[in-house]
């Protein structure tokens, strides 16, 4: 009988998560069975049929109410009373100097003890958290409770940014293995983590689908007025502020263009009002949310793609784009630079650098189609060797297999009887 693993997301479905929808179709096609379970949903903003569908397959912590939650912390603790107290002693431990405080640790513990229940019924012997932030601080509370071995994946720039307030070192010491999505968010891991940790630290990609890598690549039309495209949520870190000041002052030094962002996010008010400042108006183009053949679309009418991103792990987009033949412009950022190699796939700039990024924008509006196209073909090659959703969920499913086998002798005993003891992991301080 295949082994059930869970993955655990704070909110899934949800439109920028569709990397994840993918990792889980892979990893079942390799023959693991996958429960979904997630905090909440962004069940409003889901357009993409797939993501609809998935809501559907997917259970939701908070759907129990506040009743529920406290209903499975008392049966819990009556249940299992060494065990819970632990495990209370280890959520006291995480909330001091954390981002979140006692009180939303204390619901993650009421969380994690409705998971103990659910997983229990499943009978799921891995949990999955994707982020290492509060999916991965339950899946660890669940452990303690009791509960089954967790792994999760660390993308970034979130995750760096609060290593101690997330206590990230603690999640990794008590996991059976981390992911990060490339060498950078390693390195990230190994600067906050004991050397003894870091064998458990390993590099799986983001992947993209068979349909991006095998089929034909579609040439990048003639237009008068070449247009570029941005993809992604409208945050400060994608830098879309810089991005719009960049095409203010290619527009008045008379270049010609369309600039299409497809997304929306807390960014799009600001954005649509510096739009506006700018007179870019008839240049500029929001569209919102859209759906994945929607994005595809978008990117192969562009030149390119652009993303000018202040923090970034690796975006899936830009795999995505170099995958359908289209250069990208970027930055000198995290994970970036291990896949776009610039004047080669694409272009990079250093952060924050408008006057680089007009100089990038305008040699992707004014080269001949023919280098654009060789450019990304370059770029599809580099994709299909690395990013793969096959082969890197492959990855993920020999380290599922490699956990619970690590844990099948102790199944029928209490496989948390080890103390728990979070202190044991002290972050390596910066030389």
């Amino acid at each position: 009988m295949s082994p059930t693993i869970a993955y655990l997301i704070n909110q899934y479905p949800k439109v920028s998560h569709s990397f994840i929808r993918r990792e889980i179709a892979a990893v079942e096609a390799h023959g693991l069975h996958i429960e979904r379970f997630a905090m909440r949903a962004c069940s409003a903003e889901l357009v993409d049929p797939a993501d609809q569908q998935e809501l559907s397959r997917t259970r939701l912590v908070l759907s129990v109410g506040a009743i529920g939650l406290l209903l499975s912390l008392l049966r819990v603790a009556s249940n299992r009373p060494v065990r819970f107290l632990q495990a209370l002693g280890v959520s006291l431990s995480l909330s001091r100097g954390a981002e979140q405080g006692l009180l939303h640790h204390l619901a993650y513990l009421a969380e994690a003890c409705v998971l103990l229940g659910w997983f229990s019924q499943a009978k799921i012997e891995h949990v999955h958290a994707h982020f290492g932030t509060n999916s991965t601080t339950v899946a660890l509370l669940c452990n303690a409770l009791g509960g089954p071995p967790y792994s999760f994946t660390v993308h970034g720039p979130e995750e760096f940014d609060k290593v101690k307030a997330i206590s990230l070192a603690r999640k990794v010491a008590r996991a059976a293995f981390v992911v990060a999505v490339s060498n950078f968010g390693r390195s990230q891991l190994y600067r906050w983590c004991p050397l003894s940790d870091w064998s458990k630290i390993h590099v799986v990609h983001c992947g993209v689908d068979a349909d991006f890598l095998v089929s034909a690549p579609t040439p990048i039309p003639f237009s008068s007025e070449p247009s570029l495209v941005c993809v992604g949520r409208l945050c400060a870190e994608k830098g879309q502020l810089l991005l719009l000041k960049a095409a203010s002052q290619l527009m008045q030094q008379g270049e010609s263009f369309k600039l299409i962002f497809v997304g929306d996010g807390p960014l799009r008010s600001e954005l649509e009002a510096l739009i506006r400042q700018l007179g870019l108006h008839d240049r500029v183009k929001i569209t919102g949310w859209a759906d994945s053949h929607q994005v595809r679309q978008t990117i192969l009418s562009a030149q390119a793609l652009v993303l000018p991103s202040f923090a970034e792990g690796l975006p899936v987009v830009i795999m995505e784009a170099l995958a359908l033949g289209r250069p990208v412009i970027s930055t000198y950022v995290a994970g970036i630079p291990e896949l776009v190699e610039s004047e080669v796939c694409g272009w990079l700039v250093p952060p924050g650098s408008v006057e680089e990024l007009i100089i990038a924008m305008r040699k992707a509006l004014q080269a001949p189609v023919e280098k654009l196209e060789q450019m990304g073909n370059i770029g599809a090659k580099r994709v299909a060797s690395r990013h793969s959703v096959a082969i890197e969920s492959s990855k993920l499913v020999t380290l599922f297999q490699s956990s619970i086998e690590r844990s099948s002798p102790n199944r029928t005993a209490d496989r948390s009887a080890r103390p728990v003891n979070l202190e044991q992991a002290t972050p390596v301080s910066n030389p």
